[in-house]
C-alpha cells in the first residue's frame, strides 16, 4: 500500500515563480538581523536627550541639601501653601484656556472655512505664520492695548479726564487666561482648517436642500468630522498651557503663581534646587495625567 503521508520536504520553486518572503529570508541569512538592533539607536537617542535629564531632575528631588537620599524635599514642598495655590492655579488656567481655545478656535475656523469673504486664504496663511510667534510677543501686544498705560486706558482718561482707566485685568488671573486663549487659539484652528478642507461640500448642500438649518448642519455633519482635529488641538493646547512660563511672566501678574513660575522662583531666587526639582517632577506628572485624561475623554466622545 502506498504511503499517504504528504511530502513535507522543501521543493524547488517552479521556473518563473515569485519567491516568497520566507524563502528570501532563508536564502539571505546575513540579512536576518534582530529587529531590536534597529530600535537601539532611536531608543538610545531618546534616553540621552530626554530620559537622562529627567532622571537627574528626579534624583535631585530626592537629594536634600543635607545630603543623602530622602523624601524630605517632597514633604517640605507639599506642606507649603504656595505649592498648593500654584498647583490649583496651573490646573484651572490650563483647563480654562483649553476650553476657551476649543470654542473660539472652532467658531473662527468655521468662518474661515465655510463663510466666503475676501481674504479668507490670507487669513488661513496668517494662522500658519502666527504659530511661529513667541508667546511673550502676544502678551506685549495686549499690554500695549489693555495695560495700565495702554491705548484703551489712555483713551478713557483722555475722554473722561479720570486719573486712571478701568482696564486693570491683565495683572490678574483673568488677564493671563485671556493672553493664553489669544495665543493658543491658532493651535486649534490649524488642525481644524485641515479637517474642514476634507469635508465633502456635497453633504452640506444636500443637508441644506433638505431644510436643515446651519446650526444643525454644524452639529450633525461638520462637528463629527472635526472631533479628531479638536482632540489633537485641545491636547496640544492643554500641555502647552500647563507648562507656559512667558505669558505669566510678561503679564506682570504678581499674584498669579503657576508651577513653572514656582520652579523659577525656587531655583533662581531662593536657590532651593531640590524644591525646584520636586515642583518640576509634579509639573511633569500633572501634564502627563491631564493629557492622558483628555485623550480618553476625547476618544470616548468620538465613539
Amino acid at each position: 500500500m502506498a504511503s499517504t503521508v504528504p511530502d513535507l520536504r522543501e521543493r524547488e520553486p517552479a521556473p518563473g515563480a515569485v519567491p516568497t518572503r520566507s524563502a528570501v529570508r532563508n536564502a539571505c541569512p546575513q540579512r536576518r538581523l534582530p529587529r531590536m538592533i534597529w530600535s537601539l539607536p532611536p531608543v538610545a537617542a531618546l534616553a540621552v536627550v530626554f530620559l537622562y535629564p529627567l532622571f537627574l531632575v528626579v534624583q535631585q528631588s530626592l537629594t536634600p541639601d543635607t545630603g543623602g537620599t530622602s523624601l524630605k524635599p517632597y514633604a517640605d514642598v507639599f506642606a507649603s501653601s504656595a505649592f498648593r495655590e500654584a498647583l490649583g492655579t496651573t490646573v484651572w488656567l490650563a483647563v480654562g484656556a483649553t476650553v476657551g481655545c476649543l470654542v473660539l478656535g472652532f467658531a473662527l475656523a468655521l468662518i474661515v472655512a465655510f463663510v466666503p469673504f475676501p481674504g479668507a486664504k490670507a487669513v488661513a496663511r496668517f494662522i500658519d505664520v502666527f504659530l511661529s510667534f513667541p508667546s511673550f510677543l502676544i502678551t506685549l501686544a495686549l499690554l500695549f492695548v489693555y495695560g495700565q498705560v495702554g491705548m484703551a486706558n489712555g483713551l478713557w482718561t483722555d475722554v473722561t479726564g479720570a486719573a486712571s482707566g478701568p482696564f486693570q485685568f491683565l495683572a490678574t488671573p483673568w488677564g493671563v487666561l485671556l493672553a493664553e486663549i489669544t495665543y493658543f487659539t491658532p493651535f486649534v484652528m490649524r488642525p481644524l482648517l485641515a479637517a474642514f478642507s476634507q469635508v465633502d461640500t456635497g453633504q452640506l448642500e444636500v443637508a441644506a436642500s433638505l431644510g436643515a438649518r446651519p446650526a444643525r448642519i454644524v452639529r450633525q455633519v461638520i462637528l463629527p468630522e472635526a472631533l479628531p482635529a479638536l482632540a489633537a488641538g485641545g491636547s496640544l493646547v492643554l500641555v502647552l498651557c500647563l507648562n507656559e512660563f512667558g505669558i505669566v511672566l510678561f503679564t506682570g501678574a504678581k499674584g498669579v503663581t503657576t508651577l513653572p513660575t514656582l520652579v523659577y522662583s525656587k531655583a533662581i531666587l531662593e536657590s532651593d534646587y531640590p524644591g525646584a526639582c520636586v515642583v518640576a517632577v509634579v509639573n511633569v506628572l500633572v501634564s502627563v495625567s491631564l493629557y492622558g485624561l483628555y485623550r480618553v475623554v476625547s476618544r470616548r466622545a468620538r465613539t
